[in-house]
């Protein structure tokens, strides 16, 4: 089976669906940290405001606990919840961002994802990161390695789930998660899994996305920032003989929009409850770089962000019950991106 086109051209659409690349240069999915209270109920709410709204996709965290201190808050588990999302939607992309490789083997991450994409007819996006949470690996006696290693890891274990959809046995020679004339099946329904490295690190997150993802996840940077990165990762990619236009650029942000300044205000008091480092007001977030204000404001922001080259947004949801935000911006911003 011929492998799909990737980057910019590998983004997939369903007929019915809200976006496509001839709507909209920039698209706008949501992600969800699932580990600071959801709950099925929020969840299923989440999963047909999603699909309803024209959402491109819909994310969440994969953590096992509170990531706040707060460890009796319901944390609904990554995998499951997206097993449901699967055959409760037709449209929609989703996955993980992002699935840490301290936490999952990659040949079991390569089987649970390939089952996920093919459940939803190639829908779903595989999101890896090399893990961080300290407190979290300490909870539950998950080793955490040096910050090397785990990127080690990280550029490994990318490269072992890209061997094990050749479709014939591989063998892999590398420190860690080798293989020896492995090869497992079904495979993807499109012939490639679409794999996301999420992260901010320019010397080695960087270079790993630029030899095997598909798309380039990053938060908490500027414009400026951003360009950097870019500019950056184009570098890692030259190395590779690829052209960086073959990876697609996306964005997770914290977003609090309201009609006017104190529904704004209420939104970041409702977000800081649950995050309590978060900006204390809305002209903090907008220096922070998050999404914050009016939709005029927030198209505004956007507009930035695309002129950037930032192809797809992910909206940080941190009020899991607020989806009256979400029917909010879907009137008001992404009905006017173009």
């Amino acid at each position: 089976m011929e492998s799909p086109p990737i980057g910019e051209r590998a983004w997939q659409h369903t007929p019915g669906s809200g976006q496509t690349k001839e709507d909209s240069a920039m698209r706008v999915g949501i992600m969800i940290e699932g580990q600071e209270g959801l709950t099925w109920d929020r969840w299923l709410r989440l999963v047909h405001a999603a699909e309803d709204l024209g959402y491109e996709s819909l994310c969440r965290s994969d953590h096992v606990t509170s990531l706040t201190g707060e460890s009796r808050r319901p944390s609904l588990e990554t995998w499951t919840s997206l097993t449901v999302l699967a055959t409760r939607t037709l449209r929609i992309r989703f996955g993980p961002l992002v699935s840490p490789v301290t936490f999952y083997h990659p040949a079991l991450l390569a089987k649970m994802a390939v089952a996920l994409d093919t459940l939803s007819l190639g829908r779903f996006d595989l999101a890896i990161g090399a893990g961080w949470n300290e407190h979290e690996h300490a909870m539950f006696g998950i080793p955490l390695p040096s910050i090397a290693e785990r990127l080690d890891r990280l550029e490994c274990a990318a490269a072992h789930i890209r061997a094990l959809g050749a479709g014939r046995p591989v063998t892999l020679n590398q420190q860690y998660y080798p293989l020896h004339l492995a090869e497992t099946y079904p495979l993807p329904s499109h012939g490639r899994l679409r794999l996301v490295v999420g992260g901010r690190g320019e010397k080695r997150t960087l270079r790993i996305a630029a030899e095997f993802a598909d798309e380039w996840n990053v938060t908490r940077v500027d414009v400026a920032g951003f360009r950097h990165r870019r500019q950056v990762l184009a570098e890692h990619c030259r190395l590779f003989k690829r052209d960086p236009e073959t990876i697609a650029r996306s964005l997770m942000v914290p977003m609090a929009i309201g009609r006017d300044r104190a529904q704004v205000a209420l939104r970041i008091a409702t977000a800081r409850a649950i995050f309590p480092s978060l900006p204390e007001d809305e002209a903090a977030w907008r220096a922070a770089s998050f999404l914050a204000g009016s939709p005029e404001d927030i198209l505004e922001a956007l507009k930035s962000w695309d002129d950037a080259g930032v192809e797809r947004v992910l909206l940080q949801m941190l009020d899991q019950e607020d989806i009256a935000a979400l029917e909010l911006f879907a009137r008001t911003v992404l009905a006017n991106l173009g």
